[in-house]
This record gives C-alpha cells, sequence and structure tokens, in this order.
C-alpha cells in the first residue's frame, strides 16, 4: 500500500524548525522541506500522524501565545507592537499643550540650527516630538503607527522605539551641518522615516535567518527607498532631515539585525532602552524650558 503523507506549511525555516521539535517531543517525525512552488519551508508528515500533529502544534501556539499587543502580521517577518500608540498619545499631548501655551513649545524646542551651535544641543531631540500644525501631525500618525510599531516589534518595543527616536535626532543633526543659516523645523518625520529606515536594514539579519536575496530586495530596499522618495523628498519638507533618518535607520537596523530575537525578546534590554528613551525626553525638554 502506498504510504500518504501531509504537508504543514510553515512561515519560515525557523518556524519549520521550531515546529519540527514540538512534533519530535511528542513522538512524530517530520521533514522539513522547501517548498518549490511558493519558495517558502514546509513540513512533511506521515498521513496517519497529519491530525495528530496539527492538533499538537494548535495546543503549542496557544500555550506560547505571544502578549495581546504584539501581532504577527501575514508577511513573513513582520511583527506588529500596538505598545507605539503610547509614543503618539505623547505626540499629540505635546502638540495641544503647545496650542494652548500660544507655540511657546515650539519656540523653545523647535530645530533652530544657529541656536544649537550657540550650544542648546536639546533642540536636536526636542524638534523631533514637535508639529508645526494639525495636518502635519496627522501625515505622521499616519504613517507613523504603521512604521515604528512595525520597527518595535521587529527589535522589541524599547529597543525600537530608541533606535527610531535616535535615527531621528539625527537627521536633525544632518541638517545642522548640510544646511546653511538659520534652519529652522519641527517633526516627527525624521523618526518615522528612521523606523522605515530599521525595517531595510534589518534585510541583513533576515538573510542569515534563510531568507534568500531575491525575496528581500524588493521588500526591503527598494520598497524603503520608493517610500523615501515618493514621502521623504518633497520639496516642501525638511528633506535632508528625512534622508538623514532613513540612513541612520538602515544603519542602526542593519547593526541590530544581528541580534533580532535576542533583543525582542529580552525584557531588560528593553525596559532599559524604554527607560533611556523617556529620560531623554524628560531631560531635553527639561533644559528647553528651564
Amino acid at each position: 500500500m502506498e504510504q500518504s503523507f501531509a504537508i504543514i506549511p510553515a512561515r519560515s525555516r525557523q518556524q519549520a524548525l521550531d515546529w519540527s521539535l514540538v512534533l519530535v517531543s511528542q513522538g512524530i517525525e517530520s521533514t522539513i522541506e522547501r517548498a518549490l512552488e511558493t519558495g517558502g519551508w514546509q513540513l512533511v508528515v506521515d498521513g496517519k500522524d497529519s491530525q495528530r500533529a496539527l492538533q499538537t502544534l494548535r495546543q503549542w501556539k496557544v500555550e506560547n501565545r505571544g502578549p495581546v499587543w504584539r501581532q504577527t502580521l501575514p508577511w513573513r517577518g513582520l511583527v506588529f507592537d500596538w505598545r507605539n500608540l503610547a509614543w503618539f498619545l505623547l505626540l499629540g499631548l505635546i502638540f495641544l499643550l503647545d496650542e494652548t501655551r500660544d507655540s511657546s513649545l515650539t519656540r523653545a524646542g523647535m530645530m533652530d540650527r544657529q541656536a544649537v551651535w550657540a550650544g542648546q544641543w536639546w533642540r536636536l531631540f526636542t524638534a523631533v516630538t514637535l508639529h508645526r500644525d494639525i495636518a502635519h501631525l496627522a501625515s505622521n500618525f499616519t504613517a507613523g503607527i504603521l512604521l515604528l510599531g512595525l520597527a518595535m516589534g521587529s527589535f522589541g518595543s524599547g529597543v525600537g522605539l530608541l533606535a527610531a527616536y535616535f535615527a531621528g535626532v539625527a537627521g536633525n543633526l544632518a541638517g545642522l551641518f548640510l544646511y546653511t543659516g538659520r534652519h529652522l523645523s519641527v517633526g516627527a518625520s525624521g523618526m518615522i522615516f528612521g523606523a522605515l529606515g530599521l525595517l531595510s536594514g534589518q534585510m541583513v539579519g533576515l538573510l542569515r535567518a534563510g531568507f534568500t536575496p531575491r525575496q528581500l530586495a524588493m521588500r526591503s530596499v527598494l520598497s524603503g527607498f520608493l517610500f523615501l522618495v515618493l514621502f521623504g523628498l518633497n520639496p516642501d519638507s525638511d528633506v535632508i532631515a528625512h534622508a538623514g533618518g532613513f540612513l541612520a535607520g538602515v544603519l542602526f537596523g542593519a547593526l541590530l539585525a544581528f541580534w533580532p530575537n535576542r533583543l525582542s525578546e529580552n525584557m531588560v534590554a528593553n525596559r532599559l532602552a524604554e527607560f533611556l528613551c523617556g529620560f531623554l525626553v524628560i531631560l531635553t525638554w527639561w533644559r528647553a524650558l528651564g
């Protein structure tokens, strides 16, 4: 009698390896194969063990379900962290305070090239949390919630947030050196493009995890640069801050991609990064308003 087999598709090689270990622990043998049609990964199990294998994997996923604020998206290798909403609530609160205080926060914290050269270094940081009007704030909310959520999901809630924040500061730093005269700017756009850069730079780690260059090139690098060209190079926007934030994010993403799982799952590292980010926001605004 011809032996039958069942196919269990997996999102990645790592997931296939994890599932294979789960099945082995229950005495179910499986083989990891590359799916010829889709290029993905799959487990092949004996047909008579298929139902028990599926039940075992369902039970394992229930027992190892992640926090409700972290969701795995249908696209391979992407996790969304809803805790990024806390950052945008902070931006909204700062905007409302600025509106009620007749833009005094903007005057104290905007990126002012001459003021920074005069010693007011904190403006590189405070400008990231300011917006000129409600339309500016809304546009950053629209793209930022998605991109920052993906960056925090990929690298960890604290590490991803801090890296994107530093990328935004790096965008302002680029403007400090590349603009001339009294350059003024506000906005979290550099940070948002930094989050985009983090995701593009992550391709280094995904290549090491078994993703092929063909799967990643169009998805990571080209999509990132296309988004930058379409939305970041608007002549009415701070092009240098956008490009500087994006390039800094690519660099940070490439460096962090060597430890993606360790960072995203390391509670101590993420709590410390969250604390440092909060400390920098408070410190820089204390200096701006002091």
